[in-house]
């Protein structure tokens, strides 16, 4: 008696609706995803024990290089479709402008001022670092020009004057910051999670010191310092 073929059912599988949900998913983490901006200097931060996360937004980050140069970062409320005015950008836009007015104030005969275009352009800076007489000169340079005036410029000025009625530059900065038009950021600076020093681990703390001192010649008495989670070998 002959066998009785059963006829074979085709294996092949669909993968038309895999690739839908692939694509939808690859797009959706790279609208929402926020991409790290090189940093003006490599900074590695000392290790430490303790696990508390570094804030995503209302912060302004202080980036000393082992030489000592200062660098400043901003970062305002997370952007949202309904309150704009308080993204990053507008607060490093208004930031500048601030600034701009608390040193003509204190340097009779300085008219230092930008136009919205300079304005737009510097709110897009993640990091700056130049003397505010020079903001302008920088501001014109392509991006990646930019970044190398930023490597090979003084960084922001943070020497004390002797008149303590005058601030530095560094300590304008950090008043202007905490001047902001964003609320949020303001409260943050005095609770003391809104100003973030990071320096590498080889830097001296003489010169991280100076930093300090600064912050507290402006009554910023409140900040932390970066460091990276500690690894079972150290």
């Amino acid at each position: 008696m002959g066998k009785v073929k059963i006829k074979k059912k085709e294996t092949r599988i669909d993968m038309t609706a895999m690739s839908d949900v692939t694509v939808l998913l690859l797009t959706f983490f790279m609208l929402t995803s926020t991409f790290l901006q090189k940093e003006p200097v490599q900074v590695i931060t000392p290790p430490s024990v303790s696990e508390e996360k570094v804030p995503v937004a209302n912060l302004l980050s202080v980036l000393v290089s082992p030489e000592g140069k200062v660098y400043l970062e901003v970062l305002g409320s997370q952007d949202s479709t309904d309150n704009k005015r308080k993204g990053s950008e507008n607060v490093r836009a208004h930031m500048l402008q601030n600034m701009a007015e608390q040193y003509n104030a204190l340097h009779p005969g300085a008219n230092i001022s930008f136009t919205p275009e300079e304005l737009a352009t510097f709110s897009k800076c993640n990091a700056f670092g130049v003397p505010i007489t020079r903001m302008k000169e920088w501001l014109k340079l392509p991006t990646d020009q930019r970044d190398k005036a930023l490597e090979a410029g003084p960084g922001v000025p943070i020497d004390m004057n002797e008149d303590p009625n005058k601030p530095n530059e560094f300590q304008l900065w950090v008043k202007a910051a905490y001047n902001s038009i964003d609320d949020e950021l303001k409260d943050a600076v005095v609770k003391g999670n809104g100003i973030a020093i990071k320096a590498d681990q080889t830097t001296p703390y003489s010169v991280v010191n100076v930093v300090m001192d600064n912050l507290q010649t402006i009554k910023m008495n409140k900040f932390t310092l970066m460091t990276a989670l500690k690894t079972e070998e150290e």
